[in-house]
């Protein structure tokens, strides 16, 4: 079994200890770098200066996102199912398979 990590993220001027598995390091790091990225480019556009507006702002940016590739993918995997509905209709025709 793996040891734990502390570690400590600053969201919006709070700071958030945590205690993690190594492996997430990474992606928790990245996650709250792009928080504040965002966070800071709503404040200048928007002039808001509410953090609680502001991370709800991001928050509905980055759960739209991760929506938008599921809606994305159901489609993909729809016109890729009509292709191969297709194909193998073909396949039979010429096998002449009904």
């Amino acid at each position: 079994m793996s040891e734990k990590l502390k570690i400590k993220l600053s969201i919006a001027d709070r700071v958030y200890p945590l205690t993690i598995d190594p492996s997430q390091e990474e992606g928790l790091r990245k996650a709250a770098k792009n928080i504040e990225q965002l966070a800071k480019k709503f404040e200048q556009s928007y002039a808001v200066r509410d953090k609680q507006d502001v991370l709800a702002m991001c928050a509905l940016q980055f759960a739209s996102k991760i929506e938008q590739k599921g809606i994305d993918q159901s489609q993909g995997n729809l016109e890729a199912l009509e292709r191969l509905k297709a194909l193998d209709g073909l396949v039979n025709t010429k096998l002449g398979i009904k």
